[in-house]
């Protein structure tokens, strides 16, 4: 395939960065305009969450499809394809004039995003194969990661409050067009990729339709609660897909979706388990602190987003210090590290008051949670995708992007129901989630130790 040896890495880690980046941006940057949105497009209470959900279903239901049809189709014509359709559905969704063509262009942003989002890691991975390139690289890209989805509530305070909430989704066109350009200068022509065999459709159906039913499932319980008779045949219908999706891989004779002896490969499956605790903490994080400095500290739209910029310049220099770190320790301690030291900075955040300020309340927390998070995010990927065949970087890609997306689904929506279940005030309940996101953080750093102590790229940074 002509993405392991393209002409230009320089110009693929920029395309990369500016992908993830905007991703990343895209998870955040709606959130703080949906007041403006339910009042511009007169949304009500229910069909306003839809503005979220119609991107978390997509996204995470076709996540594995989109790594398998990276690999199959190549990963610089998915990348492209997926860019085309991200940027147009952004500007349908900022001329949006009723509610449902705004959930609409939200749907196929999610699908773009479940193209783009593994064929751009598995490309990163294939260009970076072993030694310090790689783990300059996957620094470059944790730091772009990180910083996207904190800056998206900061950029998303400041562009609904002076431009208007429609700019929460032109924001992302100007970005579209920057990422095809260097993906077109970046990424050379070449010749198809090899397939091995007929597709496995039926694979694919399953995959998508239990992943689709699993994160609806758990999304729509802020209205239908984990108990009732919706949530609980919603999901036992995933699992029954899911369930089926394995037996159907284990059997089938056509080109499987995912390799189920993938996942007897250590690194890829701590990795993802990993990913799923660390997705389920920080998902429910943003999420309290958001409400904390609004509804508690009384911050507007721009000031909370403001006050979320140590966080994601925190992450930055946590993926400094992967980069730096990584020529000297194997991925596994910084993981481990990474995780310890943002589960100490939940623990911190956990102490939150109702007459608390920014300086003494969210500050100092924010800094050490973000140099943990960071510090773990490049090697986390890196350990994902670590010694993966090369026809598989795109599957291995989607399955961790597809971990962090069910992690973040349930995290927010377990950690939700428990924190506003919390009796007394409402940071009470904020300072509960923390410390629950602080127990996940831990139990993340214990799977950590099942990763090989010595990789691939460590050997290769040692010769």
């Amino acid at each position: 395939m002509f993405e392991k040896s393209p002409a230009r890495p320089g110009l693929v880690l920029a395309a990369v960065a500016v992908v993830q980046f905007m991703v990343s941006l895209d998870l955040s940057v709606v959130n703080v305009g949906l007041p403006a949105i339910a009042e511009g497009l007169g949304f009500g209470p229910a069909g306003l969450t839809w503005v979220i959900h119609a991107y978390a279903l997509t996204f995470g239901g076709l996540l594995l499809l989109g790594g398998k049809a990276a690999d199959r189709y190549g990963r610089g014509r998915m990348l492209s394809l997926g860019l085309a359709g991200f940027g147009i559905a952004s500007l349908a969704g900022g001329f949006a004039q009723e509610p449902w063509q705004l959930v609409a262009a939200r749907a196929v942003q999610g699908v773009g995003a479940a193209a783009l989002a593994p064929a751009a890691l598995a490309l990163l991975a294939a260009t970076f194969p072993s030694g310090r390139a790689r783990v300059r690289a996957f620094g470059v890209w944790s730091a772009t990661n990180a910083s996207g989805g904190a800056l998206g509530v900061l950029i998303g305070g400041v562009l609904t409050e002076y431009a208007g909430w429609y700019w929460v989704m032109f924001v992302n066109v100007p970005i579209v067009a920057i990422a095809l350009v260097l993906v077109r200068r970046g990424v050379p022509a070449g010749p198809p990729p090899v397939r091995s065999g007929r597709p496995d459709v039926l694979g694919a159906v399953l995959a998508t339709a239990g992943m689709s039913l699993l994160v609806f499932g758990v999304v729509r319980t802020d209205t239908y609660a984990w108990t009732s008779p919706v949530t609980l045949t919603t999901l036992a219908a995933a699992v029954v897909l899911l369930v089926a999706f394995v037996q159907v891989e284990r059997t089938t004779r056509r080109e499987p979706l995912v390799r189920l002896g993938l996942f007897a490969n250590r690194s890829v499956a701590a990795a993802n388990a990993f990913n799923l605790l660390v997705g389920a903490a920080m998902a429910s994080a943003f999420y309290f602190m958001s409400l904390y400095l609004q509804r508690v500290l009384g911050a507007g739209a721009a000031q909370a987003g403001l006050q979320f910029l140590p966080f994601a310049l925190g992450v930055v220099v946590g993926s400094v210090l992967a980069v730096k770190l990584g020529y000297r320790f194997a991925p596994r301690t910084l993981l481990i590290a990474g995780a310890l030291l943002t589960s100490a900075g939940f623990a911190w955040f956990s102490t939150i008051r109702p007459d608390g300020t920014f300086a003494a309340d969210v500050l100092g927390p924010s800094v050490v949670a973000s140099i943990g998070f960071g510090l773990c995010l490049g090697p986390l990927v890196s350990t994902a995708t670590n010694g993966v065949a090369p026809g598989e970087a795109g599957t291995a890609s989607g399955l961790l992007n597809s971990t962090r997306q069910i992690g973040a689904s349930l995290g927010l929506a377990a950690l939700g129901t428990a924190a506003g279940q919390h009796s007394g005030s409402s940071s009470d309940g904020y300072a509960l989630g923390f410390g629950l996101g602080a127990a996940l953080l831990a139990t993340a750093a214990l799977i950590a130790l099942a990763v090989p102590r010595v990789s691939a790229d460590t050997a290769a940074r040692a010769r």
